[in-house]
């Protein structure tokens, strides 16, 4: 559940912000001139020396861009916060530790923390899905859950039904098989497995969907930190399976949806 957060201006998206200007122009309650000063800064934006938000790349991807924490100051971070709120619905940052998240609140008290995805987020007041289709995401182990939850909340706050099944990984493959309706229901999978990585081949064998495989560091000395899981699923023989970079929890998520989209978009074009 998504705890609701009170915001003073709802920010809309890109498009709609575009659409806004050209009617005002059109219509005349904007001059040409001051439209073109607002859209000098439309397809990005400079924030101080240290950024340039790219404000176009919903309009070009599907998704807004995404901060990236570590190896920002808070102070960064909220500056670039508060240059995308005015044009995304959600504006997020990931990999933001606990001790980051109390800095970033205090100039920004609205903004809402995932402990564990260790993303933080403004968000409007309620979010609910916007695009069809069912996401499952599913875990080898408990020390799996970071990777994990930074996908699943990336996800959600992305605008996707998101189900959760964690902790059936191949060492007890009786949890897994208890769960296969899980599998059955999803249009997607995201499979995140440490140690040898061998949970997305038994889950691809088992699912009619795609799945996206995403190596976990976790796992003893000859893990490699998550390199042996990564040769395991990109060895996979199970066919269907995308694999992403070790511990990317996010970009998991980001193709994920960029599957459903693409599947929602193309239901609609066979109606019309």
């Amino acid at each position: 559940m998504f705890t609701k957060v009170a915001t003073l201006n709802p920010p809309v998206s890109q498009s709609e912000a575009l659409r806004h200007l050209l009617n005002a122009v059109a219509q005349g309650q904007v001059n040409p001139d001051t439209a073109f000063e607002k859209l000098k800064h439309f397809d990005f934006e400079p924030v101080a020396e240290f950024a340039k938000i790219d404000h176009h790349r919903a309009l070009r991807t599907g998704f807004p861009e995404v901060i990236w924490g570590p190896g920002k100051t808070p102070a960064q971070i909220i500056d670039i916060m508060r240059a995308m709120q005015a044009r995304n619905p959600v504006v997020m940052a990931t990999r933001i530790e606990p001790d980051i998240y109390r800095e970033l609140r205090v100039e920004l008290p609205e903004l809402h923390y995932y402990p564990a995805a260790r993303i933080c987020a403004l968000t409007p007041s309620i979010i609910t899905p916007q695009y069809p289709g069912n996401l499952s995401i599913v875990t080898a182990g408990t020390a799996d859950l970071p990777v994990a939850e930074e996908a699943a909340i990336t996800a959600e706050l992305s605008g996707f039904q998101v189900s959760r099944l964690w902790d059936v990984g191949v060492a007890g493959i009786h949890r897994l098989l208890s769960n296969r309706q899980v599998i059955h229901d999803a249009d997607v999978l995201i499979v995140a497995a440490g140690m040898e990585g061998a949970l997305p081949s038994v889950v691809a064998g088992l699912a009619d969907c795609p799945v996206i495989a995403v190596p976990t560091s976790v796992g003893y000395g000859a893990s490699f930190n998550g390199l042996a899981p990564l040769l395991t699923m990109l060895n996979s023989c199970a066919a269907g399976i995308g694999v992403v970079n070790i511990d990317n929890g996010f970009g998991a998520a980001i193709l994920a949806g960029q599957i459903l989209r693409t599947a929602g978009r193309l239901q609609e074009r066979e109606k019309h």
